[in-house]
C-alpha cells in the first residue's frame, strides 16, 4: 500500500510549539476526530451518570418514593450500558485510523527528508541517532496520542458530565468543583519546565546510546579479532550510566509530580465531602441524602479525572519532546537544492572544472583549491595522491554531493549549479570501495531502483562483471539472499555485484572509488577485467592508491594539498621525475 506524506510536505518547521505541529498533522482528520469524541461521550456516559442514578435510587429508598422511579433510573442506565460496545468500536475506528495516519506521515516525512539532506549532514549526524528518530521518537508520539486520547477523553467526559449534572441538581456546589481544576493546573505549570528539561536530557542520552550500540555492533568483528571485548563494553557502559542517571532524574520528577497532585486533589475531595454532609445535616439549600452520595461520588470521579489529566502530563511532555526531536530533522536547513533548476535529459559526459575550490564548514583549510581540468566525453581520468589530498572531495563534487565554494563545474558547457542533479545522476553509476548491498536476492540488488528488469539483462550484467560464474554455482542462483550488507558473500563477489549494478544502468559517467582495494590477486584481476569493459566509451573518474590500476588511464591527475600537482599519462609522468614518479617508485620497491 502506498502512503502519502500528507500535509507535512507543505509544512515548514520554524521552531514552533509541537502542539501546533500536531494540530497541523491532524487537520485532515478533524471531522473523524470530532465524530470519535462524540462516540466516546456516548459510550462513557454511564460513568458520569451513575452518581446521579445512585442519588435518585437513595432518595427513592429514603423517602419511600414510588418504586417505578427505581426501575426507570436503572433501566436508563442499563440502556446506556448496552451502547458501550458499539460506541467504543466506532470510537476506536475513528481515532486509531487518525493516529496511525499521523505516525505514518511523520515516518514518511522523515525518510523523505533524509533523502533530501546533504551528504555533509549525514556525515555529521550518526545513523543510529537518525534511526532512533524514525523508529523510537515517532513511536513515542504515537503512544502519547493514544494514551492522551483515551485518558483525556475519559477524564474530560467525566468532568463535563459531572459538572453539567451538578449545575442542574446542586448548583450551589458548582463553584467548589471549579476550584479543583485551577489547583491542578497550578501544579502542572509549576512542574512543566522541569519535566520538559528532564525529558529532553533523557531523549538525548537515548539517542547517544543508540549511536553507541550501532557502532558497537558494526565493530564486533574487529573487536573479537583483537580481543577488545572489555574495551567495547566499557565504552558502552559509560553511556548506559548516563541513560540510567537521566532516567532516574526523570522518574523522581514524575514521582514528585504524581504524589503532590494526588495529595492536593484528595485533600480537596475530603473537604468537599465534609462540607456537603454538614449542609445536608442542617437541611440547607435543599440538599438530600441522595445528593450527598452523589456529590461524594462526583468528588471521587472528579479527583480521578483530574489525576488522570495530571498523570498524562509526563506522557504528553515526553511525546512533545519527541515531536521536537523529529522537527530537528524536518527543519534541518542542509538540503540539496534542485527545485526549479534545469533538467538533464541527456549528457555526453564532458566536464570542465574552472578554478574550483571547496572548503568544509569546520575545516581550517580548503580541501580543494584552484582545481582546473577539462575531461572530454569517454575519457578516463585517474586521481592519485596521498590521503587527504582532495581526491574524494573531487568525486563528491562530480556527483553533486558537494557544491563548489568557489569557481564552477560545467557539464557539457552548463554550470552544474543550475542543474537538477537528481536528473543528472540518472546517467551516473558508482562502484565504491565498500560495496553496499541490502538484505535481498542477487536479482534485487543488481536491479535495485530499476523497473521491469528481466533476467536476461541481469544475467548479461553479471557476465560483463565477471560475476556470473560464481552466481551460477550458488544453489538458488539469482534468488540467493546475500544477507545483511552482503554478509554471505566474499569481498570480491560483493564488488563484482556492485559492478553488475553499474553495468545494467548503462551510465554515461562512471565513478570508481578505490574499487579494487583490499582484494586478493585473483579477485582484483577479475574485477579489473570487468572494469575495463565497463569503462569503455564512458567518462570515468578513478580514485586509486595502487598506481598499477590506473596506468591505462587517458590522464592521471596527481593531487597534493587539494591542488593539481601534475597531469599526464603514466609514461609521461614517469619521465618527469616528479610526485607521480616518487609514488610509483615507493610502490614498486
Amino acid at each position: 500500500m502506498a502512503y502519502s506524506s500528507g500535509p507535512i510536505d507543505r509544512h515548514r518547521f520554524r521552531g514552533e510549539h509541537p502542539l501546533r505541529t500536531l494540530a497541523y498533522l491532524a487537520r485532515p482528520d478533524r471531522g473523524r476526530l470530532a465524530l470519535g469524541a462524540l462516540f466516546f461521550m456516548v459510550k462513557a456516559s454511564p460513568t458520569w451518570l451513575l452518581p446521579l442514578v445512585t442519588a435518585n435510587v437513595v432518595d427513592v429508598v429514603v423517602s419511600h418514593q414510588p418504586v417505578s422511579r427505581l426501575w426507570l433510573n436503572c433501566g436508563l442506565l442499563f440502556m446506556l450500558l448496552l451502547l458501550n460496545l458499539p460506541g467504543h468500536l466506532a470510537y476506536i475506528r475513528c481515532y486509531s485510523r487518525s493516529i496511525r495516519r499521523i505516525s505514518n506521515t511523520l515516518r514518511y516525512a522523515l525518510c523523505h527528508r533524509l533523502q533530501e539532506l546533504s551528504i555533509g549532514y549525514h556525515t555529521r549526524v550518526s545513523s543510529g541517532v537518525l534511526q532512533t528518530k524514525v523508529v523510537r521518537d515517532v513511536e513515542t508520539v504515537e503512544q502519547m496520542l493514544q494514551q492522551a486520547s483515551d485518558g483525556a477523553l475519559s477524564a474530560t467526559s467525566s468532568l463535563l458530565g459531572g459538572l453539567a449534572v451538578i449545575s442542574v441538581r446542586t448548583p450551589a456546589f458548582l463553584p467548589v468543583f471549579l476550584l479543583v481544576v485551577p489547583t491542578a493546573g497550578l501544579v502542572v505549570v509549576r512542574l512543566r519546565s522541569r519535566l520538559r528539561r528532564h525529558n529532553e536530557t533523557f531523549r538525548q542520552e537515548i539517542e547517544q546510546l543508540s549511536s553507541r550500540v550501532f557502532e558497537m555492533t558494526a565493530l564486533i568483528p574487529i573487536t573479537r579479532a583483537h580481543g577488545l571485548e572489555r574495551n567495547a563494553i566499557e565504552r558502552v557502559d559509560g553511556t548506559l550510566r548516563k541513560v540510567r542517571n537521566a532516567g532516574l532524574a526523570l522518574d523522581r520528577t514524575n514521582g514528585k509530580f504524581g504524589a503532590l497532585a494526588w495529595i492536593v486533589l484528595n485533600a480537596v475531595g475530603v473537604g468537599c465531602l465534609a462540607g456537603a454532609a454538614l449542609i445536608a445535616y442542617y437541611s440547607l439549600f435543599g440538599v438530600t441524602p441522595g445528593d450527598v452520595v452523589m456529590l461524594s461520588a462526583y468528588f471521587t470521579s472528579l479527583t480521578g479525572s483530574v489525576t488522570v489529566l495530571l498523570n498524562l502530563a509526563p506522557v504528553v511532555s515526553k511525546g512533545l519532546e519527541s515531536v521536537r526531536s523529529v522537527g530537528e530533522v524536518l527543519e534541518a536547513p542542509d538540503l540539496e537544492s534542485n527545485e526549479g533548476k534545469a533538467v538533464v535529459d541527456d549528457t555526453a559526459g564532458r566536464f570542465d572544472f574552472r578554478d574550483v575550490g571547496f572548503a568544509y564548514p569546520d575545516s581550517a583549510s580548503p580541501s580543494v583549491l584552484h582545481f582546473d581540468l577539462t575531461i572530454e566525453p569517454g575519457q578516463t581520468v585517474a586521481l592519485v595522491g596521498a590521503s587527504g589530498a582532495g581526491k574524494s572531495t573531487v568525486l563528491n563534487l562530480v556527483i553533486g554531493f558537494l557544491r563548489p565554494t568557489s569557481g564552477r563545474i560545467e557539464l557539457d558547457g552548463r554550470d552544474m549549479q543550475n542543474l537538477d542533479l537528481r536528473t543528472f545522476r540518472r546517467f551516473v553509476s558508482i562502484v565504491p570501495q565498500e560495496t553496499i548491498l541490502f538484505e535481498g536476492t542477487i536479482r534485487q540488488n543488481v536491479g535495485y531502483g530499476l523497473d521491469r528488469v528481466d533476467d536476461d539483462a541481469i544475467t548479461a550484467a553479471l557476465h560483463d562483471a565477471n560475476a556470473l560464474e560464481f552466481v551460477e554455482r550458488l544453489p538458488a542462483g539469482l534468488d540467493t539472499v546475500v544477507g545483511e550488507r552482503g554478509a554471505r558473500l566474499s569481498g570480491g563477489q560483493k564488488q563484482r555485484l556492485a559492478i553488475a549494478r553499474a553495468v545494467i544502468r548503462d551510465p554515461r559517467v562512471l565513478i570508481l572509488d578505490e574499487a579494487t582495494s583490499a582484494l586478493d590477486t585473483r579477485s582484483e584481476a577479475l574485477i579489473q577485467e570487468a572494469l575495463q569493459r565497463l569503462m569503455h566509451g564512458r567518462t570515468t573518474f578513478v580514485v586509486a592508491h595502487r598506481l598499477s590500476t590506473v596506468r591505462n588511464a587517458d590522464r592521471i591527475v596527481v593531487m597534493d594539498g587539494g591542488q593539481v600537482a601534475q597531469v599526464g599519462t603514466h609514461e609521461s609522468l614517469l619521465q618527469t621525475q616528479g610526485a607521480y614518479a616518487r609514488l610509483h617508485e615507493a610502490q614498486t620497491r
